[in-house]
């Protein structure tokens, strides 16, 4: 009778992840796709050759500290992580990577990027980073907990690596680098608050004063998607007017950001999880085919 028994736990124990799967997964891999992409689209856009060589100290660098810095948020929030459903098997709430084992790996890995940059790159590119980082788990993590602002301050080391890119190629700040910026920084909002609602009894459960948790009827959430949705349509045709790119990137851009805008406006005026969920994935569409286009079109 035991052998049955056995047998039955097996695919359970061979279907949990791996130690090296656990270790990737502090990084948050999905999140950091977003990273490697910006930095290397503000790389070229910033004048770096289109190369895995010219390419590949600001991106690596910069995926590097923004991984560290995933992993220490995690180390930090390891334990409403636990009481959340989308996170609580996350490796730190679920016991699989002890805290001790995060610091060490996190730590690291910030320390691999900001040498990078500051060996590879420039120190401009290396300041942007440690302000990443700084931003991010300083303020922003703890600030998590207390405010709905947290969702703005956020959204600044989230919107940083296109300009370390651009600075590490560039090794000076520049309007089309802070074009980029702006374009991340603003994204950030509607695509946020579509999450925020349709994960709100969640980060409710957690003591997350998320705008969506405290805002019951939706109103202010929604008016936040599609005010930063709106003031994204000038904002994305900036690349196009400062050089940047050129003029059917900002057609697509003009369409694109009209397309967001009526999503977030939709959700103002639904309020429901169909229309969040619009939001999200319309939101998840626009970013990369605004990044390619305006690539496509670059004049570097």
């Amino acid at each position: 009778m035991r052998a049955p028994a056995r047998a039955a736990a097996a695919p359970r124990l061979a279907s949990r992840p791996s130690r090296l799967g656990d270790y990737v997964a502090l990084t948050k891999p999905r999140l950091n796709a977003l990273v490697v992409a910006t930095s290397a689209a503000g790389a070229y856009l910033g004048g770096a050759s289109a190369t895995a060589a010219g390419l590949a100290p600001a991106v690596i660098g910069t995926t590097l500290v923004a991984a560290g810095a995933a992993v220490l948020n995690q180390l930090y929030e390891r334990d409403t992580d636990g009481l959340m459903r989308r996170t609580r098997m996350r490796p730190l709430p679920d016991g699989r990577i002890t805290p001790v084992e995060a610091l060490v790996f996190g730590v690291a890995l910030a320390a691999v990027g900001l040498a990078t940059l500051a060996i590879a790159t420039n120190i401009l590119a290396t300041a942007l980073a440690l302000t990443t980082l700084s931003v991010y788990l300083l303020v922003y993590t703890p600030m998590k907990r207390r405010s709905t602002g947290a969702t703005l301050v956020g959204a600044v080391p989230g919107a940083l690596p296109p300009l370390i890119g651009w600075a590490a190629s560039a090794g000076r700040l520049s309007a089309g680098g802070l074009a980029l910026f702006a374009i991340v920084f603003l994204w950030q909002i509607p695509h946020f608050m579509a999450i925020a609602w349709m994960y709100r009894d969640d980060y409710a459960n957690a003591g997350f004063p998320m705008l969506p948790v405290v805002d019951y009827d939706g109103r202010r959430t929604g008016r936040q998607a599609v005010i930063y949705s709106a003031a994204l349509v000038p904002v994305s045709l900036a690349p196009g007017l400062v050089g940047v790119s050129g003029a059917w990137y900002m057609a697509v851009a003009l369409g694109l950001g009209l397309w967001l805008l009526a999503l977030a406006w939709r959700f103002a005026a639904d309020r429901d999880e169909p229309s969040a969920r619009r939001l999200f994935f319309g939101s998840i569409a626009y970013l990369p085919v605004l990044w390619v286009v305006m690539i496509l079109n670059a004049r570097v």
